[in-house]
């Protein structure tokens, strides 16, 4: 699964990075998302614009039209500008990358992928978030899976209180939760009521390897986070974990299939 596309080689939550991604051949992506002041879903990780803009300011006080005016792809390679034979640049690569175009993306490509979606919290709209993701997965058919028909799509939190939400108006979406560390009472491989699938950073895989064991016993998947280290992709492939979310997928995919 792409953590933000290809985000090692290539600027995160960019179409590009999403793009590479895929002809790198990911199976699943992975993107984050927040509210815009107009209410537009757009990927981005940070509460602030700064670190991937070249603008300043909160994402949650800003208009879409004003977060499309900002450079979110140059930040990546700042020499690009000064080497003579850096490829020319797709200006539409650059822009602001809404949860709409990478649903576009994902339904026109050439094969099945899927997606998991991280809400971020906390968050000035609280709800609002879930009630406009769901509302948008519902345009393209994947918030009430058909029977016998899976969504391509999960949601991701931290937060429990996200997907409860979440589950509330889409009970059929399979949910993940994230944990950068796992709490008491969920030691066992349990998960909250409603969550199918864990979520365990790669820090916690590396210091409790049997914690795998005692999820897939509880009846649960793992996808462990951000497995990008040679030696992390065989210990995650060596106590079989059901996803790695990798900042490079071409990477983790061929170190994989050397092994099998």
């Amino acid at each position: 699964m792409a953590h933000r596309g290809s985000s090692l080689a290539v600027a995160e939550h960019t179409l590009g990075a999403y793009l590479r991604a895929l002809l790198d051949g990911a199976e699943a992506l992975e993107c984050d998302v927040r509210l815009t002041s107009d209410g537009h879903l757009v990927c981005v990780h940070d509460r602030r614009v700064d670190r991937t803009s070249n603008g300043q300011g909160i994402v949650s006080a800003l208009e879409l039209a004003q977060l499309q005016q900002l450079d979110w792809s140059s930040w990546k390679h700042p020499w690009n500008e000064l080497d003579d034979e850096a490829p020319d640049v797709d200006v539409e690569a650059n822009k602001i990358l809404t949860l709409e175009r990478l649903l576009d993306t994902i339904r026109d490509w050439n094969k099945p992928v899927e997606l998991a979606i991280e809400t971020k919290h906390p968050t000035r709209y609280a709800g609002l978030v879930e009630q406009r993701l769901i509302e948008t997965l519902e345009r393209y058919g994947w918030a009430r899976p058909r029977s016998g028909v899976a969504s391509p799509v999960r949601v991701m939190s931290f937060s429990w209180m996200s997907l409860r939400r979440c589950l509330e108006m889409a009970p059929g979406l399979q949910m993940v939760y994230l944990m950068d560390r796992v709490p008491l009472r969920f030691r066992d491989g349990s998960l909250p009521l409603g969550a199918g699938v864990s979520g365990p950073s790669i820090e916690i895989i590396r210091a409790h390897p049997e914690y795998v064991a005692k999820a897939h016993a509880a009846g649960n998947q793992v996808h462990v986070w951000t497995v990008n280290e040679p030696q992390d992709v065989d210990l995650c492939a060596s106590v079989g974990v059901d996803a790695v979310i990798t900042d490079a997928p071409g990477d983790v995919l061929k170190r994989l299939k050397r092994m099998e």
